[in-house]
């Protein structure tokens, strides 16, 4: 289709063309990011590679002190009179070995079977039985991983105690000095600033974020569960089987059809409750800042009380409100002059997930509009008043106008929300708990999307590894589907056709 042709079309023939374009396009998006990911990961191994071969260079073309920096962490710098550097990468070189000789390499040996010995109970005389530890997988497990993490921490420093030494020996070769201490020092508070400002932030994230991320990616490819919960008993490795079960659709296989009827769900509601709180909130926004509408601060300070009540509270009132002799149905039997007893919640499917559905536009419509209110003040009224010159009435206005500015300011957000909903965990457990109850589901209900039927396997069952490897492949789901969009709308294509 040619620019004029698409021109010419109204807007529902654009709408249905551009969705039709979008879905037609999904294939070629997957494959150009699966492609990209190669290239990246092939590009990654290339740089490994190149690593090694400067780690070579260096070594040949390196005087003594550089030689010895191979082995012993800061003899370069010490040579050179870098005292106080060469000092600290000699001092992480002890500590390192310390920490590995008296703890860490006592749990990085028993990590390929995460202990031998289990807890055991012997008798003392033969009558009084005394509990003896045995091995805790879940220690091993956890101090072998930051024992990995320090090592990697540990050789970034070598590489750079290698790469320092070669530096001054350059700089003594060429009649220059190292920089002083106190030089040093107000590089860190001048040009270095940022690094000072990073270090503990980054520093944090790798403690509070990195670690457990690793951690518990590598309890999905363990049997972690209740049958096997340590200290008295061990869990071990068992590869790709928890993968293996969430992908098993035969028939009677219980955790691979609640695997793949939740993702269904999890993606129908996550659409639906993005989609209907972007519409929505866009269109009571477009209402309350029209102009001739009266009262707008009152609506405005509305919708901020509404969001001021915790998100929390709403759901266990609404919760509260349509169990069977909650106030909803109390209402109606006033109104109908008969008694209502229906079940918003605990019997019928269908009926349970529109109204989640429904009660997420209560809490959700607010922040859009407040969000799309801020965007409507920042459209420039030059192109309204041309728009009105060129005899273009308000339904061509919005459509040619406000609603492109808006989605290509907003794509972001909604990537964020719709993110933000596949792992709304505070909706679906505290409106429904999952209900209604099925046994064709594994430890799950109808209104369960993948997050709370993960949190149900950890808090229910305790079926750590299973719980693990729905949290993997929940990121996936959303990494993936977040780069694509993102990477085809005109936002990240066009970024400076609205400036």
């Amino acid at each position: 289709m040619t620019y004029v042709e698409y021109k010419q079309l109204n807007p529902f023939q654009r709408f249905a063309y551009n969705t039709k374009k979008f879905f037609c396009n999904i294939p070629h998006a997957v494959a150009h990011f699966f492609t990209a990911l190669g290239k990246a990961i092939v590009k990654f191994f290339v740089g490994i590679g190149k690593g090694f071969a400067n780690y070579g260079k260096t070594f040949v073309k390196g005087d003594w002190a550089t030689k010895l920096s191979y082995l012993i962490f800061g003899v370069g710098d010490l040579s050179k009179g870098k005292y106080y550097k060469g000092i600290l990468f000699f001092a992480v070189e002890v500590l390192y070995i310390l920490y590995m000789a008296f703890f860490g390499w006592g749990y990085l040996k028993m990590f390929p079977t995460l202990g031998i010995q289990a807890q055991r109970t012997e008798y003392i005389n033969g009558i009084i039985p005394k509990q003896v530890p045995g091995d805790n997988s879940m220690l091993i497990l956890l101090y072998s991983v930051l024992t990995l993490v320090i090592t990697v921490v540990v050789f970034a420093i070598y590489i750079t105690n290698i790469k320092d030494a070669y530096r001054h020996q350059i700089m003594k070769a060429n009649g220059q000095k190292p920089t002083s201490f106190k030089y040093d020092m107000k590089q860190f508070l001048d040009g270095k600033y940022h690094i000072t400002l990073m270090s503990f932030p980054v520093l944090m994230i790798g403690i509070f974020n990195v670690l457990p991320l690793i951690f518990m990616i590598l309890i999905a490819f363990t049997n972690y569960d209740k049958q096997h919960m340590p200290p008295g008993t061990l869990f071990t490795w068992i590869g790709f089987d928890n993968f293996g079960s969430l992908f098993n659709l035969v028939e009677g296989a219980k955790k691979g059809y609640t695997f793949v009827k939740l993702t269904e769900w999890t993606l129908i509601w996550a659409v639906a409750a993005t989609f209907s709180n972007y519409i929505l909130g866009m269109i009571f926004a477009l209402m309350i800042n029209k102009k001739g509408i009266k009262f707008k601060s009152l609506w405005r300070t509305l919708f901020v009380i509404t969001i001021a009540v915790p998100q929390f509270v709403s759901l266990l009132l609404m919760n509260q409100m349509l169990q069977s002799n909650g106030a909803v149905n109390i209402l109606l039997s006033n109104i109908t002059n008969s008694h209502v007893e229906i079940q918003w919640l605990n019997q019928d499917a269908t009926l349970a997930r529109w109204v989640v559905i429904i009660i997420n536009c209560w809490v959700g419509i607010p922040y859009t509009i407040l969000s799309m209110s801020g965007i409507l003040m920042n459209i420039p009224e030059d192109l309204y008043e041309s728009a009105r010159i060129d005899g273009a009435g308000p339904v061509k206005t919005f459509t040619a106008i406000t609603l492109p500015y808006m989605l290509f300011v907003t794509t972001p957000q909604l990537i964020t929300q719709f993110v933000g909903n596949i792992n709304n965990f505070n909706v679906i457990y505290l409106l429904s708990n999952g209900n209604p109850t099925t046994e064709k589901y594994y430890q799950a209900g109808e209104t369960d999307i993948l997050v709370t039927w993960l949190f149900k396997l950890t808090m229910n069952s305790q079926d750590y590894g299973l719980a693990a490897a729905i949290g993997i492949l929940v990121f996936v789901i959303c990494a993936t589907l977040s780069l694509i969009v993102y990477n085809n709308s005109k936002s990240m294509k066009d970024e400076e056709a609205f400036s």
